[in-house]
């Protein structure tokens, strides 16, 4: 698991299974951008910017809390153990 949480998620499906925003469960799509603190999902109603540490998401058929990736991409190697 510690391997995938440090690989690239951009262009991977990915599908929101919990969120504070009601709104957004059940939103799926695919990654198209990664920051710190939000991943950006194409969806078929067009592109939803999601913050990290109110979701929990559904990637390459992990369950992963966003609190725990909420690093920058390129910070996510190093601080991952």
């Amino acid at each position: 698991m510690k391997k995938f949480l440090k690989s690239e998620f951009i262009g991977l499906p990915v599908k929101i299974v919990e969120c504070t925003d009601k709104s957004l469960e059940k939103v799926e799509g695919k990654i198209i951008d990664e920051t710190k603190n939000m991943f950006a999902i194409e969806t078929k109603n067009g592109i939803k910017k999601v913050a990290k540490c109110i979701a929990k998401f559904e990637i390459g058929g992990n369950i992963i809390d966003g609190k725990e990736i909420a690093y920058a991409p390129h910070e996510r190697i190093r601080r991952i153990k």
